[in-house]
């Protein structure tokens, strides 16, 4: 049963674990030491470089299911990536090995069955791995490249999202024949329950991981796409009226040139109607492309109807 408590920054983090043991390993994620007395979570946190809105977002979910449905802007990026890599690397490199050591001691190497266990164990292992590289290779880059502010091609959490799920059906195979399986002596028996506790508790812990990714990775990479959308538009639009107001940093032979152009003059006849040189408009031409970025003659029309610069009455259309 789950505790009710909602934990919060001022509770002192020795109670956390007092009331929850399973934190240990969470707080080892975080890069949480051991040794903090009795300080509040916040001053843990604080003292140890972990954001303490996100260590409670993660603790209070895994703990009691509590959600984070607003705030996610708070919510720090960099600390959840820590914190899942870090799960990745103590269920990969410890984990799995542990228990796979665990077998081995408590199974009769030359019982056929018990040559399927360890042939599911490692097929269940080989998953796993498969499916943290897969989020160590794409997923963690592409959020690195977005909190840079880089494109990553047409990526997005989205589609990490729709392919992301527990693998969990060898497990349920592979406990199903441990419980059914009968070692040749009491010892080897006892070593098999505990082997097969272990492997309970560590599919509720990879569940939870998975549900920390669903409930609480994803809404907040979600959140951060948004944002960085609503910014590139405000940029775009900002582009615009840099575009519209640009007039003001033409010179007034630049824009009797534009109107030139868009009464249909040639080079030649733009230079003898303002009395210049063919080259002079040239370069007045160029300077007025690189200015406003419009290169057409229908462009240059609009702008010049736009900014005051011809009247539409004056246009052959």
């Amino acid at each position: 049963m789950r505790n009710q408590k909602i934990y919060e920054a001022d509770d002192k983090m020795i109670s956390l674990i007092r009331d929850n043991y399973s934190l240990l390993q969470s707080l080892g994620s975080f890069g949480i030491n051991l040794g903090f007395g009795d300080k509040s979570v916040r001053e843990v946190c604080e003292e140890q470089d972990v954001d303490t809105f996100t260590f409670l977002a993660v603790v209070n979910f895994t703990i009691n299911g509590s959600m984070v449905t607003e705030n996610l802007e708070r919510l720090s990026i960099p600390t959840l990536m820590r914190y899942l890599k870090a799960s990745h690397a103590y269920y990969l490199d410890f984990q799995l090995p542990f228990i796979r050591k665990e077998l081995q001691a408590a199974l009769d190497e030359n019982d056929s069955l018990a040559r399927l266990i360890m042939k599911l164990y490692d097929e269940y292992s080989h998953q796993i791995r498969l499916h943290m590289q897969y989020e160590e290779k794409n997923v963690f880059p592409y959020v690195d490249a977005l909190l840079n502010r880089r494109t990553q091609g047409d990526y997005d959490i989205e589609t990490y999202s729709k392919h992301h799920g527990q693998t969990d059906q060898k497990l349920k195979e592979l406990k199903n024949i441990i419980i059914k399986y009968l070692p040749s002596d009491g010892l080897h028996n006892n070593q098999l329950s505990a082997t097969l506790y272990d492997i309970y508790n560590n599919e509720e812990w990879l569940s939870l991981h998975a549900e920390v990714e669903d409930k609480i990775f994803i809404p907040a990479i979600r959140h951060l796409e948004k944002k960085y959308r609503q910014d590139d538009v405000s940029v775009k639009i900002s582009d615009m009226i840099h575009q519209e107001t640009a007039t003001d940093t033409l010179s007034d032979r630049e824009k009797d040139v534009i109107v030139c152009i868009v009464q249909g003059m040639s080079n030649k006849e733009i230079a003898d109607h303002l009395f210049i040189s063919i080259n002079t408009a040239i370069t007045h031409r160029r300077n007025i492309v690189r200015k406003l970025q419009i290169r057409s003659t229908a462009g240059l029309t609009i702008y010049a109807i736009v900014n005051n610069l011809i009247d539409i009455s004056s246009i052959k259309l």
